[in-house]
Protein backbone atom coordinates (compact mmCIF):
# COMPACT_ATOMS: atom_id res chain seq x y z
CA UNK A 1 0.00 0.00 0.00
CA UNK A 2 1.11 3.46 -1.25
CA UNK A 3 1.96 6.21 1.79
CA UNK A 4 0.65 9.78 0.54
CA UNK A 5 3.82 11.98 1.52
CA UNK A 6 1.44 14.83 2.14
CA UNK A 7 -0.75 12.51 4.74
CA UNK A 8 1.91 11.66 6.35
CA UNK A 9 3.88 14.93 7.11
CA UNK A 10 0.21 16.21 8.85
CA UNK A 11 0.33 12.97 11.17
CA UNK A 12 3.98 13.59 11.74
CA UNK A 13 3.76 17.75 12.73
CA UNK A 14 0.31 16.22 15.48
CA UNK A 15 2.24 13.47 16.70
CA UNK A 16 4.82 15.85 17.56
CA UNK A 17 3.09 18.88 18.55
CA UNK A 18 1.27 16.03 21.00
CA UNK A 19 4.76 15.28 22.54
CA UNK A 20 5.65 18.68 23.26
CA UNK A 21 4.64 19.96 26.87
CA UNK A 22 3.90 23.62 25.32
CA UNK A 23 3.39 25.32 21.98
CA UNK A 24 6.37 25.17 20.01
CA UNK A 25 7.91 27.21 16.43
CA UNK A 26 7.25 26.31 13.69
CA UNK A 27 11.08 26.27 12.95
CA UNK A 28 11.38 23.62 15.57
CA UNK A 29 8.95 21.78 13.55
CA UNK A 30 10.50 21.52 10.57
CA UNK A 31 14.40 21.00 12.00
CA UNK A 32 12.74 18.06 14.25
CA UNK A 33 11.08 16.49 11.66
CA UNK A 34 13.07 17.31 8.60
CA UNK A 35 10.66 18.78 6.77
CA UNK A 36 11.12 21.91 4.43
CA UNK A 37 10.25 25.17 6.08
CA UNK A 38 7.99 26.15 3.31
CA UNK A 39 6.01 22.93 3.45
CA UNK A 40 5.70 22.80 7.18
CA UNK A 41 3.97 26.48 7.39
CA UNK A 42 2.02 25.44 4.65
CA UNK A 43 0.67 22.18 6.18
CA UNK A 44 0.34 24.32 10.00
CA UNK A 45 -1.77 26.85 8.00
CA UNK A 46 -4.24 23.83 6.89
CA UNK A 47 -4.41 21.88 9.90
CA UNK A 48 -5.08 25.75 11.91
CA UNK A 49 -7.47 26.06 9.42
CA UNK A 50 -9.20 22.60 10.47
CA UNK A 51 -8.71 23.52 14.23
CA UNK A 52 -6.21 20.21 14.30
CA UNK A 53 -3.49 23.16 15.74
CA UNK A 54 -3.86 26.54 17.25
CA UNK A 55 -1.32 29.56 16.52
CA UNK A 56 -0.24 31.89 18.95
CA UNK A 57 0.84 35.17 16.99
CA UNK A 58 2.35 36.88 20.31
CA UNK A 59 4.46 34.22 21.06
CA UNK A 60 5.03 32.32 17.32
CA UNK A 61 4.17 29.01 18.37
CA UNK A 62 1.79 26.45 17.49
CA UNK A 63 0.02 23.87 19.61
CA UNK A 64 -2.75 20.84 19.22
CA UNK A 65 -5.87 22.97 18.68
CA UNK A 66 -9.88 21.42 19.87
CA UNK A 67 -10.48 19.19 16.90
CA UNK A 68 -7.76 17.27 18.16
CA UNK A 69 -8.85 17.05 21.37
CA UNK A 70 -12.50 16.41 20.00
CA UNK A 71 -10.23 13.21 17.76
CA UNK A 72 -8.92 11.76 21.43
CA UNK A 73 -12.29 12.29 23.01
CA UNK A 74 -13.95 10.26 20.33
CA UNK A 75 -11.32 7.45 20.59
CA UNK A 76 -12.35 7.38 24.34
CA UNK A 77 -15.92 6.93 23.78
CA UNK A 78 -15.28 3.99 20.96
CA UNK A 79 -12.75 2.42 23.56
CA UNK A 80 -11.47 0.57 20.07
CA UNK A 81 -8.48 -0.96 22.07
CA UNK A 82 -11.12 -2.56 24.38
CA UNK A 83 -13.33 -3.75 21.37
CA UNK A 84 -10.12 -4.94 19.84
CA UNK A 85 -8.58 -6.78 22.65
CA UNK A 86 -12.13 -8.37 24.48
CA UNK A 87 -12.29 -11.72 21.86
CA UNK A 88 -8.18 -12.63 21.94
CA UNK A 89 -8.69 -11.90 25.91
CA UNK A 90 -11.83 -14.60 26.21
CA UNK A 91 -9.60 -17.14 23.67
CA UNK A 92 -6.66 -16.36 26.49
CA UNK A 93 -8.94 -17.34 29.06
CA UNK A 94 -10.24 -20.50 27.35
CA UNK A 95 -6.73 -21.79 26.64
CA UNK A 96 -5.30 -21.11 30.07
CA UNK A 97 -8.79 -21.82 31.83
CA UNK A 98 -8.24 -18.38 34.38
CA UNK A 99 -9.34 -15.11 34.52
CA UNK A 100 -7.46 -12.43 32.13
CA UNK A 101 -7.30 -8.78 32.91
CA UNK A 102 -6.46 -5.96 30.69
CA UNK A 103 -5.48 -2.77 32.42
CA UNK A 104 -4.15 0.86 31.58
CA UNK A 105 -2.01 3.15 33.72
CA UNK A 106 -3.58 6.43 35.66
CA UNK A 107 -1.24 8.10 37.57
CA UNK A 108 0.12 5.43 40.09
CA UNK A 109 -2.73 3.40 39.65
CA UNK A 110 -3.57 0.63 37.14
CA UNK A 111 -7.39 0.85 36.10
CA UNK A 112 -9.19 -2.30 34.87
CA UNK A 113 -10.74 -1.98 31.40
CA UNK A 114 -11.35 -5.38 30.93
CA UNK A 115 -11.60 -8.36 33.60
CA UNK A 116 -12.94 -11.88 31.52
CA UNK A 117 -13.71 -14.10 34.17
CA UNK A 118 -12.51 -18.06 33.82
CA UNK A 119 -15.97 -20.33 34.40
CA UNK A 120 -15.96 -21.67 37.39
CA UNK A 121 -13.23 -19.33 39.01
CA UNK A 122 -14.24 -17.40 41.94
CA UNK A 123 -14.34 -13.33 41.60
CA UNK A 124 -11.91 -11.38 41.98
CA UNK A 125 -10.89 -7.56 43.17
CA UNK A 126 -10.16 -6.67 39.59
CA UNK A 127 -13.64 -5.91 38.18
CA UNK A 128 -13.44 -3.49 35.23
CA UNK A 129 -13.41 -0.19 36.72
CA UNK A 130 -11.42 -0.24 39.41
CA UNK A 131 -8.04 1.05 40.09
CA UNK A 132 -5.51 -0.83 42.25
CA UNK A 133 -1.95 0.22 43.17
CA UNK A 134 -0.03 -0.03 39.78
CA UNK A 135 3.42 -0.96 41.86
CA UNK A 136 1.49 -3.80 43.62
CA UNK A 137 0.28 -5.74 40.42
CA UNK A 138 2.28 -7.79 37.97
CA UNK A 139 -0.02 -5.69 35.00
CA UNK A 140 1.11 -2.44 36.47
CA UNK A 141 4.91 -4.08 36.99
CA UNK A 142 4.66 -4.91 33.49
CA UNK A 143 3.68 -1.91 32.06
CA UNK A 144 6.12 0.38 35.01
CA UNK A 145 9.60 -1.95 33.77
CA UNK A 146 8.76 -0.03 29.99
CA UNK A 147 8.44 3.12 30.80
CA UNK A 148 11.70 5.83 30.55
CA UNK A 149 13.34 5.55 34.33
CA UNK A 150 13.05 9.16 34.42
CA UNK A 151 8.81 8.69 34.42
CA UNK A 152 8.95 6.15 36.95
CA UNK A 153 11.08 8.10 39.75
CA UNK A 154 8.46 11.15 39.13
CA UNK A 155 5.51 8.89 39.76
CA UNK A 156 7.07 7.40 42.94
CA UNK A 157 8.98 10.58 44.69
CA UNK A 158 9.17 9.48 48.31
CA UNK A 159 8.16 6.36 50.31
CA UNK A 160 4.29 7.73 51.19
CA UNK A 161 3.70 6.52 47.44
CA UNK A 162 4.12 2.79 48.17
CA UNK A 163 1.15 1.89 49.87
CA UNK A 164 0.44 -1.32 50.78
CA UNK A 165 -2.63 -3.82 50.60
CA UNK A 166 -1.84 -7.45 52.44
CA UNK A 167 0.41 -8.35 54.90
CA UNK A 168 2.62 -9.89 52.32
CA UNK A 169 3.94 -6.22 51.37
CA UNK A 170 5.38 -5.05 47.92
CA UNK A 171 7.70 -2.66 47.05
CA UNK A 172 8.35 -0.01 50.13
CA UNK A 173 11.16 2.29 48.19
CA UNK A 174 11.98 3.04 44.87
CA UNK A 175 15.26 1.54 45.31
CA UNK A 176 13.28 -1.48 45.49
CA UNK A 177 10.91 -1.27 42.80
CA UNK A 178 13.45 -0.82 40.54
CA UNK A 179 14.61 -4.14 41.31
CA UNK A 180 11.70 -5.50 40.40
CA UNK A 181 11.45 -3.45 37.21
CA UNK A 182 15.08 -5.13 36.25
CA UNK A 183 13.86 -8.68 37.09
CA UNK A 184 10.65 -7.90 35.02
CA UNK A 185 12.95 -7.06 32.12
CA UNK A 186 14.92 -9.88 32.30
CA UNK A 187 12.26 -12.57 32.94
CA UNK A 188 10.20 -10.61 30.28
CA UNK A 189 7.34 -11.10 32.35
CA UNK A 190 5.95 -9.86 35.76
CA UNK A 191 5.08 -11.99 38.87
CA UNK A 192 2.67 -10.82 41.58
CA UNK A 193 2.44 -13.05 44.94
CA UNK A 194 -0.36 -12.71 47.21
CA UNK A 195 0.01 -8.59 47.32
CA UNK A 196 -2.98 -7.69 46.18
CA UNK A 197 -5.27 -10.79 47.49
CA UNK A 198 -3.97 -13.22 50.03
CA UNK A 199 -3.88 -16.77 48.08
CA UNK A 200 -3.43 -15.73 44.27
CA UNK A 201 -0.81 -14.81 41.81
CA UNK A 202 -0.81 -13.19 38.86
CA UNK A 203 1.65 -13.29 35.69
CA UNK A 204 1.70 -10.06 33.59
CA UNK A 205 3.41 -8.79 30.06
CA UNK A 206 2.86 -5.29 28.64
CA UNK A 207 0.82 -4.51 25.05
CA UNK A 208 3.33 -2.08 23.13
CA UNK A 209 1.63 1.13 21.02
CA UNK A 210 3.83 1.60 17.38
CA UNK A 211 5.91 4.25 19.65
CA UNK A 212 6.97 1.56 21.45
CA UNK A 213 5.43 2.67 24.59
CA UNK A 214 3.49 0.66 26.93
CA UNK A 215 -0.44 1.63 26.80
CA UNK A 216 -1.94 -1.57 28.72
CA UNK A 217 -1.34 -4.48 30.67
CA UNK A 218 -2.10 -7.93 30.01
CA UNK A 219 -2.48 -10.47 33.48
CA UNK A 220 -3.75 -14.01 34.27
CA UNK A 221 -4.69 -14.40 37.99
CA UNK A 222 -5.11 -17.82 39.57
CA UNK A 223 -4.94 -19.11 43.14
CA UNK A 224 -1.68 -19.58 44.33
CA UNK A 225 -1.44 -23.18 45.65
CA UNK A 226 -3.02 -24.68 42.42
CA UNK A 227 -0.68 -24.60 39.50
CA UNK A 228 2.19 -26.58 39.14
CA UNK A 229 5.84 -24.77 37.28
CA UNK A 230 4.52 -26.38 34.22
CA UNK A 231 1.31 -25.32 34.04
CA UNK A 232 2.87 -21.36 34.73
CA UNK A 233 4.62 -21.95 31.75
CA UNK A 234 1.97 -22.66 29.89
CA UNK A 235 0.53 -19.44 31.37
CA UNK A 236 3.41 -17.32 30.08
CA UNK A 237 3.19 -18.73 26.63
CA UNK A 238 -0.60 -18.05 26.51
CA UNK A 239 -0.38 -14.02 28.22
CA UNK A 240 2.80 -13.65 25.60
CA UNK A 241 1.15 -15.34 22.46
CA UNK A 242 -2.26 -12.67 23.20
CA UNK A 243 0.05 -9.98 24.53
CA UNK A 244 2.23 -10.02 20.80
CA UNK A 245 -1.47 -10.67 19.03
CA UNK A 246 -2.19 -6.94 20.77
CA UNK A 247 0.47 -5.28 19.89
CA UNK A 248 1.16 -6.22 16.33
CA UNK A 249 -2.43 -4.40 15.93
CA UNK A 250 -1.14 -1.61 17.59
CA UNK A 251 1.91 -1.70 15.71
CA UNK A 252 4.08 -2.28 18.37
CA UNK A 253 6.55 -4.62 19.11
CA UNK A 254 7.29 -6.58 22.10
CA UNK A 255 10.98 -7.01 21.95
CA UNK A 256 11.62 -3.55 21.55
CA UNK A 257 11.68 -0.98 24.42
CA UNK A 258 13.93 -3.15 26.85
Amino acid sequence: MSIVPAAAQVLAILRYLARQAAPIQAAAISRDLGLPRSTTYHLLDTLVQEGFVVHLPEDRRYGLGVSAFELGSGYTRQAPFQRLARIPLARLVDHVGHTAHLVVLHGRDVHYVIEERAPGRPSLVTDAGVRLPAHLTASGRAILARLPTAQVRALYPDSSAFVQRTEVGGPRSLTALRARLVEVRREGHATEEGEITVGFSSLAVPIMDHMQHPVAGLAVTFPTDSLQAEDRTAIIRGILSTASELTRRMGGSLSSGN
